[in-house]
């Protein structure tokens, strides 16, 4: 059910579809605007009738408040740190609220109390706004949550024992058909944007002959994971360059070529585990990420791919080539910290293996250690 509420019908990518879903988390400030609205109405119409319905309505849109919000904070919290925040139980919860902010409106249209039946829709009316432009990433969830708070109040007035107060029945379909279509629309705008940024985003991060990483792409990435490298190991970065390529491009042709890379690219990513980083970062020259591979392991790991990528030959059209792999691999934190420092020493590893002959695997050399002579330092001082 919740999964119908929060998404749309139409070709949306499925990258796109978490940050919608994270865009019903507001602002804590607003969701406890709206909270305490609804708990301080409820609560003085309780006040001033105080009979179970209303005494019931009270109790639970403070319940629901007290649940509401450190689930909010929670939220922000997974939210910020990677995680996963408890989505269904928000957005049910959200119906909920939706629900009982309408059961406030009718039964205090069914009680005839001229100042209850105002605070209760005013505050109704308000809310189905603030749901509207809150909740707009979703809006299935708008629709159904201002048709939960909102269409009470047809009843309410009929019940009321006002005739005139029977208009509301056209009111507020009108009013609650415009705010849905509002949030229909800027619904659509938000993905288009979206959808903009993020073909941007892959454009800036991606190779477009080969639709792998390019080194901005590639950079962020290991960054990444060397940020997390408590939770994934250590971060192995094997650099690859082919041997023999450029006798493919001067014999056949740069398209020629370019159809070696890109089947070179496919037959590279299976032979890597699915949560390796393939990458292109110009020419003829690849980089592999893996995590929690020590150097030996890293060096069979690129010795098999080496062979994947060499022991097949490439169909170029009406001519078929082969080509070699040379592999140079840095691992942290013993050749660096950081990206730059571990794309250097593969590099060196890389350069290293290409004066042994070609088609060889090497990991970089571990820096000397430094070393502190305190009689200098004492001296300086």
């Amino acid at each position: 059910m919740t999964r119908w509420l929060v998404e749309t019908n139409g070709d949306i990518r499925a990258e796109i579809q978490p940050s919608l879903v994270k865009g019903l988390y507001g602002g804590v400030p607003i969701f406890l605007g709206g909270v305490l609205n609804t708990i301080a109405v409820s609560t003085l119409i309780g006040v001033r009738i105080p009979t179970w319905p209303f005494l019931l309505w009270a109790a639970i849109e403070i319940a629901l408040g007290l649940v509401r919000l450190p689930l909010l904070i929670h939220a922000h919290r997974a939210i910020a740190a990677g995680g996963r925040p408890r989505t269904d139980l928000y957005i049910a919860l959200a119906v909920l609220w939706a629900a009982s902010v309408g059961y406030g409106a009718l039964i205090s249209l069914a009680s005839g109390d001229f100042v209850a039946s105002t605070l209760a829709c005013l505050s109704a009316a308000a809310m189905a706004g603030g749901i509207a432009f809150r909740n707009f990433s979703a809006p299935r969830l708008v629709a159904v949550m201002i048709a939960l708070s909102l269409g009470p109040c047809m009843i309410g007035g009929f019940l009321s024992g006002e005739p005139i107060l029977a208009v509301i029945a056209l009111q507020i379909p009108a009013y609650g058909y415009a705010v849905t279509v509002a949030a229909f629309r800027l619904h659509g705008l938000l993905v288009r944007t979206m959808e903009s940024e993020h073909a941007n985003r892959q454009l800036a991060l991606h190779d477009p002959l080969t639709g792998l990483r390019n080194r901005a792409g590639l950079e962020e990435e290991v960054e990444r994971r060397l940020a997390l490298r408590d939770a994934h190991g250590p971060t192995a970065l094997l650099y690859l360059d082919l041997d023999g390529f450029k006798g493919v491009n001067d014999t056949y042709g740069h398209a020629a070529g370019d159809a070696l890379l890109r089947q070179l690219a496919h037959r590279l990513l299976g032979a890597t585990a699915p949560d390796d980083l393939v990458a292109r970062i110009g020419g003829d020259e690849f980089v592999v990420v893996t995590s929690g591979l020590d150097g030996a392991a890293a060096v069979e790991k690129g010795e098999r791919i080496g062979a994947a990528l060499s022991t097949r030959s490439y169909d170029l059209g009406r001519d078929t080539a082969r080509v070699g792999v040379s592999v140079g691999v840095a691992v942290d934190p013993v050749h660096g910290r950081d990206f730059e420092s571990l794309f250097s020493s593969a590099d060196a590893a890389l350069y290293r293996a290409k004066a042994l002959g070609r088609s060889a695997c090497l990991v970089a050399a571990a820096p000397p250690p430094v070393r502190h002579d305190w009689r200098a330092a004492r001296a300086c001082g």
